[in-house]
């Protein structure tokens, strides 16, 4: 059983950055495609980044492309979300997900494609 536990968040004013963590366990020995996702009050979780463990592939929402950036360390089981030039509306809770890598590429970003989640860590801009 693939268990997550996410960490790293906090609250920031405009402009500053979070490093969020996601630390993984339970890993059959392979692959798995993992991703960041968010969710403010009232709305829907949506993907932020993916990455695949074996290729280091990686994708991004549009609304933070350029300004975070999702990678890895294998050897720790640790996967990474640096996030800077943070705005209000990146306000939310975080969280990180993992599922086993099909042969291909990744799937899409969204909420379907995992199946092992997190249980969160909220991030706070401020203005």
């Amino acid at each position: 059983q693939v268990q997550l536990v996410e960490s790293g968040g906090g609250s920031v004013q405009a402009g500053g950055s979070l490093r969020l963590s996601c630390a993984a366990s339970g890993y059959t020995g392979r692959h798995y495609c993992m991703g960041w996702f968010r969710q403010a009050p009232g709305n829907k979780r949506e993907g932020v980044a993916g990455i695949h463990t074996r290729t280091g592939s990686t994708s991004y929402a549009d609304s933070v492309k350029g300004r975070f950036t999702i990678s890895q360390d294998n050897a720790k089981n640790t996967m990474y979300l640096q996030m800077n030039s943070l705005k209000p509306e990146d306000s939310a809770m975080y969280y990180c997900a993992a599922n086993p890598a099909p042969l291909g590429p990744c799937p899409t970003v969204v909420p379907g494609s995992f199946a092992y989640w997190g249980q969160g860590t909220q991030v706070t801009v401020s203005s």
